[in-house]
């Protein structure tokens, strides 16, 4: 029966009638009916295959083919990562190279030296934790369920006893205390988290730590760089402040730092104050924004940034907090809760023992405190000029040499150190030394450098 109608190569009377009716209507049918002769020859069919292959060359079900093709690449490309070098067309915003990436190749230099590596370009402690920080750690290492964003009444009853005793802040309620994920983080979202962005003026010193700039730049605000005194423009939403300056260590006296809170109110400006060195005063002795000196009595428009980083050595646990404008640290509170943005509750509970205890925070201050005399006095034996620097963790010193040639004298003696330019343009000529090393290495630097 050459005429007849085969589906796999048996007759048609050897299969269900419904089947054979439905071959028999593919051309009244829809795209995809034919099916049953996918992948048949052609001989085994007759005339009814050529039929739907003339079918299926039609405009209409040639369309719907390659629709159906494109859905599946659609499908396809939805589940598999894009190809190295393709777009996606997303893109973030525009960064600057995170500057010790530059220290890379200096950074090989002092590592050859035969008495190895003394690092003091980046501000890192190297001391023990306190035992009694990391036993308070692991009292609540089995606590499974979610922390508090605004962290346990114990925490922040603890930062306000602190900021009294170490800093004469009165007047804080606990309520208005906010811990961080250390205070990096706090710096760099800030500008986003008060709703600042494109048109908005973020203002910073004219030396400073390079993330009042970044996050400024994440949001799409200008950034103006202010000189010591200079009162911020107009249009500022935001000003930065920093006392004891990183990376010069220059102290802001009360007064100076209340004409700048002043002027910052006068536009309506929010004034943020990075105090994370506040504890480590040596030629002078800072004080908070917080200080009814320099707040005027209220805390309007103000908020005091904190870390525990370098007076605790829990740069690793990332500790800190934020204070001040009760207002403020409520609208703080409320994004960050929608934002996931919590300290792990052990590390809340470490930052309970060492806000409490003040021993091992005077422990640590005497430790810094040789090590900068040591440091000090072997700089200026080699020529250098150290400059400012009342207070802080870091020796602000020029040899009045471009800055990228000093950290390259000083990494072909084995000493890394960071350039100037890596805190703004006025940073030429000068190195940030960092007295973040141990009493050997600390040691060993002041012996090549008097050799």
């Amino acid at each position: 029966m050459p005429r007849r109608l085969h589906l796999r190569r048996r007759a048609d009377a050897l299969h269900p009638p419904r089947r054979v009716r439905r071959l028999r209507r593919l051309r009244t049918g829809l795209p995809g009916r034919g099916h049953l002769l996918r992948g048949r020859r052609s001989r085994g069919v007759g005339g009814v295959h050529e039929g739907q292959r003339r079918l299926l060359r039609r405009p209409g079900l040639a369309r719907w083919r390659r629709q159906g093709r494109q859905g599946r690449l659609r499908r396809r490309a939805r589940h598999e990562p894009p190809a190295a070098g393709r777009m996606t067309g997303l893109a973030g915003p525009r960064l600057p190279e995170f500057p010790w990436d530059s220290l890379t190749r200096l950074g090989e230099v002092a590592r050859a030296h035969p008495g190895g590596v003394v690092t003091l370009s980046v501000g890192t402690p190297v001391d023990p934790v306190p035992e009694v920080i990391r036993e308070a750690l692991a009292s609540v290492s089995d606590v499974p369920g979610y922390p508090a964003t605004h962290g346990t009444s114990e925490l922040r009853e603890a930062a306000v006893g602190a900021l009294r005793r170490r800093h004469g802040v009165t007047g804080v309620d606990a309520e208005d205390v906010l811990p961080t994920i250390g205070s990096k983080e706090l710096v760099a979202w800030l500008p986003t988290l008060l709703g600042v962005g494109p048109g908005d003026v973020v203002a910073i010193p004219e030396l400073a730590y390079p993330t009042y700039e970044v996050g400024a730049q994440l949001v799409g605000a200008e950034v103006v760089r202010l000189a010591p005194g200079e009162a911020p423009p107009a249009g500022t939403a935001l000003m930065w402040v920093n006392s004891p300056s990183n990376p010069t260590g220059r102290v802001a006296g009360a007064e100076a730092l209340a004409s700048s809170v002043r002027a910052a109110r006068a536009l309506g400006a929010v004034v943020a104050s990075d105090e994370c060195y506040l504890a480590l005063g040596w030629d002078a002795q800072p004080v908070s924004v917080l200080n009814p000196e320099v707040s005027g009595g209220a805390f309007d428009g103000l908020l005091s940034v904190h870390s525990l980083s370098k007076t605790s050595n829990l740069a690793g646990y990332r500790a800190g907090f934020v204070t001040g404008d009760p207002a403020l640290v409520r609208r703080l509170l409320e994004v960050r809760k929608h934002a996931g943005m919590i300290m792990p509750r052990p590390v809340q509970q470490a930052m309970v023992a060492a806000l409490t205890d003040d021993e091992h925070m005077a422990v640590q201050r005497e430790s810094y405190r040789r090590r900068r005399a040591v440091l000090r006095t072997a700089l200026e034996g080699a020529g250098f000029t150290v400059e400012h620097s009342e207070a802080g963790l870091y020796l602000w010193a020029t040899r009045g040499d471009d800055a990228w040639d000093t950290v390259e004298w000083l990494a072909e003696r084995g000493i890394l150190v960071a350039p100037g330019t890596f805190y703004g343009p006025d940073g030429g000529r000068h190195v940030r030394v960092a007295l973040t090393a141990s009493d050997e290495r600390i040691d060993t630097a002041a012996q090549r450098l008097s050799a």
